[in-house]
């Protein structure tokens, strides 16, 4: 899970959790300030009709029924017991509710005073009510049914306000989180697609008040201690290979004159022919490390376009000049954008270069110094196929094929360095196309570069 993810579900967990405990907490103090409210008016209902029927000699139990039944403090289905000292039932409302009472309710009544207790739907309080000639218990039991509904609307509210919030946070939360980390999405495409070619990359830093932008720029200082550090290695690889290039052509020179001197003994000839291969080699290496050297975005950008079929037919022909025993056989295959994917983009010198060493590549190890070259074109791709037959490299081979100084198996016996297809993958990589090896069947190996249009 993204940080992103995780910051918008930890912040959109933690309002749900606090939101569900406010609204439980809402609910539950009004839940208790509701029932303290109707025991209240119970308790004043209770010692009213008390009062009445003891304190007022003129009202009998009739009256004070009739009293009762037309209270404006009337409650919702609301019955009403009096008992004297002896427990005996005095008065009674005309109520139809009934109230469950025992002399155990009373005597513990007696003791506390009051209480109050839930009987079904019905709520009940009872009181104790002493005078200085004679006790009175009293019982109430209503049901608040404006109370009930109330708590009712209440508890709708609450879970149609969680629900609605909860939702509307989430969204919020996601929306905030995914603006606010923009800069850091920002931050790691630039980083992704950076790679040799272009260390010059920065990234955007408008201040220095928040941790992405800190980052950002310590990312900058860094990449600029990088790139300088790259150049120089660049340019040392690239003096040396130019100072090395000078004594080596002349030493070249001075072999080839002693070899083709009639003076020169035969054996010594040999000898010195070992030596001039040896030095040729030498001299390869040289020219490849100078082109690795000089392959960069900056120095080597170039917007001509050139056919992809030409450069083709140019590196055939300059890998025939110099190996002439290799044959290549062309092959077209048409299709509606075929001329149009043939554009390419790019510089001409390095693309030749890059073809020029695939095609070797694959007359240098095949079984019959011969190659197959197919160009095609599918879905918006240009895609040159070399084929070959001859030994194929095994699995851990082929996923370091393109690395510095990697040779096969089947490079036994066959010169190089392991440099060749490492030069054609970075030139590639400047034109924005890429090249994989494969084994479509047994003894073959096919090479495929994709150009993108």
């Amino acid at each position: 899970m993204t940080l992103k993810n995780r910051i918008s579900l930890l912040v959109s967990l933690l309002f749900t959790i606090l939101y569900g405990l406010a609204s439980t907490l809402i609910f539950i103090l009004y839940s208790n300030f509701r029932k303290d409210e109707f025991r209240d008016r119970l308790e004043i209902k209770a010692l009213s009709n008390i009062k009445l029927l003891v304190n007022v000699k003129e009202v009998d139990n009739q009256l004070l029924k009739m009293i009762d039944q037309n209270s404006i403090n009337k409650l919702y289905d609301e019955k009403t017991l009096v008992f004297d000292s002896k427990y005996n039932l005095i008065y009674s409302s005309i109520d139809d509710a009934k109230i469950k009472w025992s002399i155990e309710d009373l005597k513990y009544l007696k003791k506390n005073k009051t209480f109050f207790k839930q009987q079904g739907n019905y709520e009940v309080y009872g009181v104790f009510y002493d005078t200085k000639d004679r006790d009175f218990y009293a019982l109430i039991s209503a049901t608040d049914d404006f109370g009930q509904r109330r708590l009712l609307f209440l508890r709708y509210t609450l879970v149609a306000s969680y629900i609605f919030f909860t939702c509307l946070c989430w969204v919020i939360t996601s929306i905030g989180v995914k603006k606010l980390m923009n800069p850091l999405n920002t931050f790691h495409q630039k980083i992704k697609n950076i790679n040799e070619n272009n260390l010059d990359t920065r990234v955007e830093s408008k201040s220095n008040k928040n941790e992405i932008d800190l980052i950002a720029n310590e990312f900058n200082f860094m990449m600029d201690r990088i790139e300088i550090s790259y150049q120089r290695q660049k340019e040392f690889t690239a003096n040396a290979s130019h100072e090395l290039r000078t004594p080596l052509s002349r030493l070249t020179s001075q072999i080839e004159n002693v070899i083709a001197d009639n003076k020169t003994s035969d054996e010594r000839r040999s000898f010195l022919t070992n030596i001039l291969s040896d030095v040729n080699q030498l001299t390869e290496l040289i020219n490849s490390l100078l082109i690795l050297s000089k392959i960069d975005n900056k120095n080597n950008e170039n917007n001509e376009v050139h056919r992809m079929d030409e450069i083709l037919f140019s590196a055939i022909e300059s890998l025939n000049k110099s190996f002439p025993e290799f044959v290549i056989l062309f092959e077209i295959e048409e299709s509606e954008n075929l001329d149009t994917a043939l554009e390419i983009k790019g510089n001409k010198n390095l693309l030749e270069i890059a073809i020029n060493n695939v095609l070797k590549n694959a007359c240098v190890y095949s079984n019959n110094k011969q190659a197959k070259v197919t160009i095609s074109a599918k879905d918006n791709t240009l895609i040159i196929s070399i084929l070959n037959t001859g030994e194929t490299l095994d699995e851990n081979e082929q996923k370091n094929v393109f690395e510095p100084f990697m040779r096969g198996q089947n490079s036994k016996g066959t010169s190089g360095f392991g440099l060749g297809l490492r030069i054609v993958q970075r030139i590639l990589t400047l034109h924005n196309a890429t090249i994989t090896y494969s084994v479509p069947n047994i003894n073959t190996n096919l090479f495929q570069l994709f150009f993108n249009l």
